[in-house]
């Protein structure tokens, strides 16, 4: 299967907390659950790898780029297929706010509509880390 990207969109969305906060929570696979729905609704630690175990896409492998001052998220997600998908991410400073965004690469098998839905799926996780990162409860 092809998986070059023909295409690229920038989602992004702004966040009312500093850039550690944000990128110190979204780097922990753990949290992913929390804010990325996309992805599955549970993920387990399996043999030093990050599995969701009930993502729409069936089992995947959630891999994040090491740790690093720049607020790089960039991450691999194999699909059951063995396809890696490449998801670059960043958490950028805005005052004293951050904005994330992500980079939706188009893959050459996706028609407009798939595309599409992948754009609104993006939206919806960037909205709930927001929203998770947001609340009035959280320390910080």
């Amino acid at each position: 299967m092809e998986t070059t990207a023909s295409a690229s969109r920038h989602i992004s969305t702004p966040i009312d907390r500093p850039v550690k906060d944000v990128y110190d929570y979204a780097s922990d696979p753990a949290n992913l659950p929390e804010w990325a729905q996309g992805l599955g609704k549970s993920i387990n630690r399996i043999d030093g790898q990050w599995i969701a175990e009930s993502s729409p896409m069936g089992r995947v492998v959630v891999a994040f780029a090491q740790g690093n001052e720049f607020g790089v998220l960039d991450h691999d997600v194999t699909l059951p297929s063995g396809e890696v998908v490449y998801n670059p991410m960043r958490v950028i400073a805005d005052g004293t706010g951050c904005e994330v965004v992500f980079t939706l690469r188009r893959l050459a098998w996706m028609d407009d509509e798939h595309f599409q839905r992948d754009a609104d799926a993006v939206l919806a996780d960037l909205t709930a880390l927001k929203n998770v990162m947001e609340r009035s409860d959280r320390p910080g």
